[in-house]
């Protein structure tokens, strides 16, 4: 405006005017005086006006009409050159906007007559642009005329008008909206207009719009009823009209003024009431036709589809759906189904591309495809029109392969009119060579025999129509091969893309907005939460009606899609276009997979799958789950059936693998081509960046991934990564160059997959775990029953997978681990040795892994980690067990100090290695072992030292290999002595951990459970150690016996001293009389079956050739070794409460190994007897170890320098301290007198039950016989003088009585022929054997103590007597043994088992000499007198003095001579003395026959 309206514009509008009119009054003076006249007039008008106004152009324009005039009247001559000057002028005033209403309508008027006139067309057509544009004054009548003249000129017969007017109207018509625009814009402020009517009212008046409004409204109408070839209402004076033309009026007013139809509701009843009814029934020729139906026989002739008018429609079409659609919904659905239609196989190629093209449109914008969803497929009764339009696209895609088109097979270009039918376009051909050079190399796609060439038509994402822009064709052009093709795939591809971005956009925008307002959510004050609370809660509403919008477009579209996808991945020979297909596969599983919609998510994996595996191949996984599902199923698209159509196998692709298929039965070989090494990377792609929403799928995935690479002949390699290996068996893989470069690139995508796990979250992890193991389930029942290589594609992975998810280990744990100890029970050795490789991997990789916290204060899930160790000891094959133990090895050597809590499990490894389990087993297992003894006592918890004994006593049992078990005995004197070292402290931590038990058992309100409790932790530990070489003492084999049984008294020698007083009770019974009892038991019942050697080259001693002997050499050192504990440590085991008890035991266990059969056995148990009687009492003992000073005076025991101190460590917890512990501090412990007596009365009836039994004579007799040997019974025998000492108190006749039997028996015992001459050294000397000596010297011993004892003891004497004198009659008359018969030792053979007396002269003249000493000192006693003992000995001495030199030795009757004589001259005296008494009456006569029988003998 400023340009028009300032000074300088308005005073040269001025001048112009009144130059105009000048020039007009010039032209006009000759032919036209009142136009002249009406000029000049004019030019004083002007300047009366200029003068007198200041607003010079408000003025001119109230005089508009007067100022127009002459120029109008100019027109008004049809003189050409005086009419285009007017027109000029004329066209000025407007431009100035100094033309009023009424002017304008004379200008129009004027106008229409020029028109009619056919004159100057395109200056009219100029000027009425110029009126409308330039201001708004034109309305109603005058504006309709001003179109209608418009519309006029568009159809005249010259072709520059005829385009001119096109384009005036064409702006004209939207001059007319765009004042209805500014109209709406300028009313805003005042009324507040309704927004967005529903388009339900039914008005039809326009009285309540506004002026251009109301223009709007009439000229919109009337173009309506001009496409529909109605008459008009407003544009009176319309001749003709083209329906083409009107749509495209149409489209372009409904597409660049939306708004006005959304706002007003008269014009959005307009839309609803005339446009879509126009649309539809415009529409029906193209859906009655079909294509082939003859159109000449058919009674009445079905009109042909228009192309003009159907492209045009389509476009309307798509206007309405994009502007209008939420006010026309129920119209959209059927324009919808309407375009679907179109796509049908029987309708022309043309009117089929153009939909698809329509179609595109809408692929693009997804936000409307989402309305759509939401409007039609979610509403009940509505038609699925999202679904159908994707199904449609499917089957329109199949029927392009399925149907061949008519006409020319070799070209897609069928048409709808005839002249076109078989040729070929020029265009589209030179086309493909173009792009290809050569039709052979242009990307397309190939199924079953139908070639479609792939064409580039548009950028992704933008839908950029061919054959919609053909506004100029009349006839429809020729559509290139796979043009259709092309743009449907395009269709799919964005509808893809579209939907998937806008979902996971959207689904993003949910996921951010709940974490802020979660993370808003702990702000301070309370209404800022309420709010937060309540904005949640919108949020949650608002995902809700998202997720099922979501979820409904998903199920609504994917089936289509996957058909389509699916056929055109089979079909595909372009990598791009294969490229294309498989990313849109990928991210709609992806996106069903994050929505949670699990069969679409595995109907669109399984179509990678498929695709990566060579055509036809078993894979179960993928044939059963959703294959199932989808090859039943077709859906119907009105009435047409989309089938999933199976691949077809003949393929185009360069093969570039050929390998073994992964079968239980070997079935030859199988080809990879490129596109499956495509579709496997995709696979691959999927895996690693969507891995969190493919939960179950995974197994489709890994399955597929197993077959891949085994065809591909990967294996694994350390660590679980698959490198490329040969095959084992069959025809060995064969890979192109192409794929080998590959492989590489491959593993190295399957380790980053796995990898890439670390990042997924718990639940998805699992969900990886679980399919994993399935696979591995699988593989492992194909593996049974055959020793073929097997797939360890999953153990491999398994294992991968657990090293890089180290830091939440605890949650994959158990089902890894329980998985992989299934494996290595696998009966085919190279499947679980992968099995325990994994496992022993993940174990060390777990335990030196830097756990948050470190694994020292997470005991749990230390235990956790070493638990699988421990499970494998369930496994019994040799292999996997060796695994364990090597895995135990290394551990200890880089863990050992850290172990901790897990000490009893690693033990435990050890220690559950059986017998049978092979020699390696035992060996590496007990190497660990000896590593644990030798290096990590110090290092692990007390509490596991007693698991240690116990592991090192089970390798003591093993029987595989004798060093073992006798290196595992001086593994327990190690551990004895560490226990010995390091008393104090390990006792300290048994204690606090008893407490900490203790504690616990009572809150549980359970007992204390543990071996030889009560006794105190560190002596439990003693115990266990000593129970277990007690165990290792009755060994089947004599090494391991005889090692352990030095080894357990070594120790309770040196180290019996550290335990508790109360301990020694349970050692006595539990471990020292337990181990008597057992060793007797097998002693007694050992095999006497002569063992011809060792085992291997080594002979054995006749002395241990058979089991007896060899178990009597075990008895002998038991119980040697008791009795040695009995007589070190009595001053211990004597305040024990029942040690009177335990000494009768032993006594017991002495006689039964005395009274055994068995030479070694007796004499050792005899030796064993001696040692505890040698045994002072210990309370007059001066050595007793309570004497004051070692109380006083504690003796430091020195143990060895510990490790960095150079004083020697003292162990202040001494001997003598101890001791001081037992003893009260009252006077020093005095035994009870009387339970010393019962002792030692217990030992002599010991002592005279094993002298009655072994000294009675058998009563049959056989070589096997039995006889106690000289040895024994010299050793029984001298045992009497010391035991005697500490009975004789008590000792009395009867015990006389039962001793002399003994005596008696015991000389009267002959010795084998074979050991007479190391007992007699040769008959002649007159030697007494040590047995004699014995004897002798026990009577003496008695003798004296009679002496020396009380008066009543005196009446002993005679028996005394009796028994020597017996032992003098043996000079003459030998002692019988039972029926046993003797050789006199002369006439014994020597070494034959024969029998041999001894020469007993020398024992009785030995006798006879005590006798008569005796007597000297005796023969007044009282108790000698009365029982006639001179007469006895008289009686005695007759024998040897009758036989005189009958007796064996000539000795013997001088000797009796003498002695005779001595002992008269003793007792006779005494004889005379008690005369009186008459108790020597019967010896007179007795000493008479003596004396006859010896003067007058009866031998020679």
């Amino acid at each position: 405006m400023s340009g028009t309206s300032s000074p300088e514009a308005v005073k040269k509008l001025l001048e112009n005017m009144q130059s105009d009119l000048r020039a007009l009054s010039l032209e006009c003076k000759k032919k036209f005086p009142p136009v002249k006249e009406a000029a000049e007039s004019g030019i004083i008008k002007v300047k009366t006006i200029a003068a007198r106004n200041t607003e010079i152009l408000a003025a001119l324009k109230e005089n508009s009409s007067e100022v127009v005039q002459p120029f109008l009247m100019g027109c008004g001559t049809k003189e050409p050159k005086i009419t285009q000057l007017c027109l000029a002028a004329i066209q000025r005033l407007m431009s100035h906007e100094v033309v009023s209403e009424t002017a304008a309508g004379n200008i129009i008027n004027m106008l229409w007559q020029l028109m009619e006139n056919s004159l100057e067309e395109l200056k009219l057509l100029q000027t009425v642009l110029v009126l409308l544009t330039t201001n708004t004054v034109v309305h109603d009548e005058a504006l309709s005329k001003a179109i209608v003249l418009c519309f006029r000129l568009h159809f005249t017969k010259d072709n520059i008008t005829n385009n001119t007017a096109a384009a005036t109207v064409r702006q004209v018509v939207t001059v007319v909206f765009e004042r209805m625009v500014a109209e709406d814009e300028r009313h805003r402020d005042i009324i507040e207009q309704p927004v967005l009517v529903q388009g339900n009212s039914n008005r039809r008046s326009v009285s309540t719009l506004k002026p251009c409004a109301k223009d709007a409204y009439m000229l919109f109408q009337d173009l309506c009823q001009l496409v529909n070839a109605d008459a008009p209402y407003w544009l009176v004076g319309m001749t003709e009209m083209t329906r083409t033309f009107g749509l495209e009026l149409l489209e372009s007013v409904l597409n660049d003024f939306p708004q006005v139809f959304l706002q007003h509701q008269e014009f959005s009843f307009l839309l609803k009431e005339r446009v879509c009814p126009l649309v539809i029934k415009l529409f029906s020729p193209n859906i009655k036709f079909r294509q082939g139906s003859s159109t000449s026989s058919s009674p009445a002739p079905v009109e042909k589809p228009y192309f003009p008018i159907c492209m045009r429609l389509l476009r309307v079409v798509s206007v309405l759906i994009k502007q209008f659609y939420s006010l026309l919904v129920t119209e959209c659905e059927i324009f919808l189904s309407l375009l679907v239609k179109f796509l049908d196989a029987d309708k022309p190629q043309w009117l089929r591309a153009v939909a698809v093209e329509s179609i595109h449109r809408f692929c693009v914008q997804p936000q409307l495809l989402r309305s759509f969803c939401q409007s039609y497929d979610m509403k009940q009764h509505s038609t699925k029109v999202f679904r159908d339009i994707v199904n449609a696209l499917g089957s329109f895609i199949q029927s392009l392969f399925l149907v061949p088109p008519t006409g020319n097979p070799a070209t897609s270009n069928q048409a709808g009119n005839n002249n076109l039918g078989g040729s070929v376009s020029a265009p589209a051909n030179s086309g493909m060579v173009g792009i290809g050079g050569g039709v052979t190399l242009l990307p397309a796609f190939e199924y079953r025999g139908t070639w479609i060439p792939i064409l580039t038509i548009t950028v992704q994402g933008s839908a950029k129509a061919t054959y919609l822009e053909m506004l100029d064709k009349v006839e429809p052009p020729t559509i290139p091969e796979g043009y259709a093709m092309s743009v449907a795939f395009h269709c799919l591809l964005d509808l893809v893309r579209g939907i998937t971005s806008m979902i996971e956009g959207e689904l993003g925008e949910v996921e951010t907005e709940c974490q802020t307002t979660t993370d808003e959510g702990s702000s301070p004050t309370q209404s800022t939460e309420q709010q937060d609370l309540q904005s949640t809660s919108d949020q949650m509403d608002k995902e809700i009606v998202s997720r099922a919008v979501w979820e409904e477009m998903v199920n609504a579209c994917w089936y289509g899609l996957l058909a389509a996808l699916s056929l055109l991945l089979d079909a595909s020979t372009d990598e791009a276009a294969t490229e294309n297909i498989l990313k849109a596969e990928l991210t709609m599983a992806a996106l069903c997979g994050r929505l949670g919609l699990v069969t679409s998510r595995d109907a669109f994996i399984t179509a990678i799958c498929k695709g990566s595996l060579p055509p036809h191949y078993a894979l179960t996984v993928l044939n059963t789950t959703t294959a199932a599902t989808l090859s039943n199923k077709s859906y119907s698209v009105q009435g047409q059936s989309v089938m999933m159509i199976s691949p077809s196998s003949e393929s185009h692709q360069q093969v570039v693998a050929v390998g073994q298929p992964l079968a239980v039965q070997p079935q030859g070989t199988v080809m990879l081509t490129s596109k499956n090494i495509q579709c496997m990377r995709t696979l691959l792609n999927l895996a690693h960046c969507h891995g969190a929403v493919l939960g179950t799928s995974w197994q489709l995935v890994l399955a597929t991934l197993q077959h891949l690479v085994w065809i591909l002949g990967l294996k694994p390699s350390s660590g679980g990564a698959l490198k490329p290996g040969r095959a084992v068996e069959g025809p060995s893989t064969v890979l192109t160059t192409a794929v080998m470069t590959d492989l590489p690139v491959i593993s190295n995508i399957l380790s980053r997959l796995f990898e890439s796990s670390q990042y997924l979250d718990d639940v998805s992890l699992h969900h990886l775990i679980n399919a994993l193991c399935s696979l591995s389930l699988e593989a492992m029942d194909m593996a049974y029953g055959n020793n073929k290589e097997p797939s360890l594609f999953a153990v491999a992975k398994l294992l991968e997978t657990g090293l890089v998810n180290m830091h939440r280990i605890e949650i994959l744990w158990r089902p890894l681990t329980g998985h992989l100890l299934e494996v290595c029970q696998h009966p085919n050795s190279r499947m679980r040795e992968w099995g325990a490789e994994a496992l022993t991997s993940l174990i060390k990789a777990g335990l030196t892994f830097n756990h948050d916290p470190p694994l020292s204060q997470n005991q749990r899930l230390q235990l956790l980690l070493l638990n699988p160790l421990k499970e494998m000891s369930n496994i019994n094959h040799p292999d996997i067990r060796l695994k364990q133990l090597e895995c135990v090895l290394q551990i200890l050597q880089s863990q050992g100090d850290s172990l901790g809590p897990g000490w009893p499990l690693v033990l435990g490894v050890m220690g559950a290695i059986r017998n049978d389990q092979g020699e390696s087993l035992i060996r590496t297992a007990f190497q660990c072992l000896q590593l644990v003894v030798t290096d990590f006592l110090p290092t692990m918890p007390c509490t596991c030292l007693q698991i240690v004994v116990d592991v090192a006593g089970s390798f003591g049992l093993h029987n595989q290999e004798l060093n073992i078990s006798l290196t595992s005995i001086g593994l327990l004197w190690n551990i004895s002595d560490y226990f010995f070292q390091r008393g104090e402290t390990i006792e300290k931590e048994l204690n606090k951990e008893e407490a900490a038990q203790q504690k616990q058992a009572e809150e549980k309100g359970v007992v204390l459970n543990r071996p030889f409790h009560p006794a105190p932790p560190f002596d439990c530990l003693w115990l266990c150690l000593y129970a277990k070489l007690g165990e290792l003492c009755v060994d089947p084999r004599p090494a391991v016996r005889k090692s352990a049984g030095q080894t357990l008294f070594s120790t309770i020698g040196a180290h019996g001293t550290l335990l508790q007083h109360s301990t020694w009770h349970t050692v006595i019974w539990k471990v020292l009389f337990h181990l008597l009892d057992r060793v007797r038991e097998s002693s007694t019942t050992a095999d006497k079956e002569k063992i011809e050697s060792g085992g291997g080259n080594i002979l054995i001693h006749h002395s241990r050739d058979t089991a007896e002997k060899q178990w009597a050499e075990t008895w002998v050192l038991t119980l040697a070794g008791v009795a040695r504990i009995f007589n070190t440590r009595r001053y211990l085991l004597q305040p024990l409460g029942d040690f009177s008890r335990a000494w009768d035991v032993l006594l017991d266990h002495i006689q039964s190994a005395a009274l055994s059969k068995n030479n070694e056995v007796s004499l050792a148990a005899l030796k064993s007897f001696q040692e505890i009687l040698q045994i002072v009492s210990p309370v007059r003992d001066s050595e007793k170890p309570e004497t004051p000073p070692v109380v006083n005076v504690p003796v430091p025991v020195l143990i060895g320098p510990i490790s960095g101190m150079s004083r020697p460590f003292i162990r202040t917890d001494s001997i003598g301290e101890r001791l001081g512990r037992y003893s009260s501090s009252e006077p020093p412990l005095v035994t009870d007198e009387l339970e010393d007596l019962n002792l030692w009365w217990a030992a002599w009836n010991t002592w005279y039950r094993i002298g009655s039994e072994s000294t009675k004579p058998p009563i049959t007799f056989d070589k096997l016989t039995f006889i106690p040997s000289q040895p024994f019974l010299t050793a029984l025998i001298q045992i009497f003088p010391a035991l005697y000492q500490h009975i004789k108190t008590g000792f009395n006749m009867d015990d006389l009585q039962k001793l002399g039997v003994i005596l008696h028996s015991a000389i009267s015992v002959p010795i084998s022929s074979d050991a007479s001459p190391f007992i007699l050294p040769s008959y002649t000397e007159a030697v007494l054997t040590s047995l004699q000596e014995a004897v002798l010297t026990a009577l003496d011993v008695l003798q004296k103590a009679i002496c020396v004892g009380p008066e009543n003891m005196q009446i002993m004497y005679p028996a005394i007597f009796d028994q020597l004198l017996a032992f003098v009659e043996f000079s003459c008359k030998p002692p019988q043994y039972g029926q046993l018969e003797t050789k006199h030792i002369a006439n014994a053979k020597y070494n034959q088992a024969e029998w041999v007396a001894l020469n007993y002269v020398p024992f009785a003249e030995r006798s006879l000499e005590v006798v008569v000493d005796l007597y000297q000192k005796t023969a007044c006693h009282k108790a000698v007198v009365n029982e006639k003992v001179l007469q006895n000995i008289i009686k005695t001495l007759r024998v040897p003095l009758s036989l005189k030199y009958s007796c064996p030795s000539e000795s013997t009757w001088k000797l009796a001579v003498s002695s005779l004589l001595r002992v008269l001259s003793i007792g006779l005296p005494v004889a005379r003395q008690h005369a009186s008494s008459g108790k020597f009456d019967s010896m007179w006569p007795e000493l008479a026959n003596t004396f006859e029988d010896f003067l007058f003998t009866k031998s020679e």
